[in-house]
């Protein structure tokens, strides 16, 4: 039991030293966002049209190189400052996957191949596309558990510059608490979950993308590394399923799930896990890798 325990408490450290510059990247965008940018500036980048503010958001998540835990405060600080909800959940799924140090770390991960590169942009760019119009369509009210906003207004730069700092910590200790309980019980599950078990199911082409997805949501390893992680699979599983492991983790995995509970309202979170669910194993099985 104590080597057990110990095992757990080096998983968790290490989970938490993997997200935490992309958390302090992510919070300190959000105070960018808060201070620096204005309402205005934001209705002029997003079209009003559903359709293409989907589609720029998405494709504007491609330049942030944030994880899938600090790309949840940047999203959340883009609702409050007025981008629609559909658009502001394109944003968020495509960041952690669609940036430029994912995808050269997966076509690194695989021997300088750029087939798993574009599978992984191509499919992440489908289901955000997917789930933010559902997302429209459903939902016209922003789904934040806190709408208020501090409007503050400032004449220096060094003024605006301290109120960011400030803003970036206050931000940092709100969703500080959400990695940390979620990190710990990924790792719990990390510990005490065999994943020999989620092997022995996974060999058909349904429940093989299933399994590695399932794998993806417990392991919760950050973008950045697990393409490394999904090539060792690569004699076990199909292209299919090392795809949907890709695609869905960097969406949504154990320690982001906390998160968003303590960013949206539970309706929306629960929504929102099945559409991209649905889309991820979907596309991963109609399209033949």
């Amino acid at each position: 039991m104590s080597q057990s325990l110990l095992q757990m408490n080096t998983i968790f450290i290490s989970i938490l030293i993997e997200a935490l510059p992309f958390i302090l990247l992510g919070v300190l965008v959000s105070g960018v966002i808060q201070i620096f940018v204005t309402e205005e500036m934001i209705a002029k980048i997003i079209p009003k049209n559903r359709i293409l503010s989907v589609i720029v958001s998405t494709l504007l998540g491609a330049l942030f190189p944030a994880c899938e835990c600090g790309i949840v405060p940047i999203a959340r600080r883009l609702i409050s400052k007025g981008v629609p909800l559909h658009a502001a959940i394109g944003f968020m799924l495509t960041g952690p996957v669609i940036n430029p140090i994912v995808l050269f770390s997966t076509f690194i991960a695989f021997g300088n191949s750029w087939k798993m590169v574009l599978y992984r942009g191509g499919i992440s760019f489908l289901v955000a596309l997917i789930v933010g119009l559902i997302i429209s369509y459903q939902f016209k009210e922003s789904q934040l558990k806190h709408e208020h906003v501090s409007h503050v207004h400032m004449d220096t730069f060094k003024s605006k510059l301290m109120a960011m700092l400030k803003h970036s910590i206050e931000e940092f200790f709100s969703v500080g608490k959400y990695l940390i309980i979620g990190a710990l019980i990924a790792a719990a599950v990390q510990t005490f979950l065999k994943t020999s078990v989620l092997l022995d199911i996974g060999q058909g082409q349904v429940s093989g993308n299933m399994v590695m997805m399932a794998m993806a949501y417990v392991l919760s390893l950050c973008s950045e590394a697990d393409a490394f992680v999904a090539s060792s699979f690569r004699s076990t599983f199909s292209t299919g399923s090392l795809v949907a492991f890709l695609v869905f983790g960097p969406m949504l995995d154990i320690k982001n799930t906390i998160m968003l509970l303590g960013t949206f309202k539970v309706k929306f979170v629960l929504y929102l896990t099945l559409y991209i669910i649905l889309s991820v194993l979907g596309l991963t099985l109609l399209f033949k890798f």
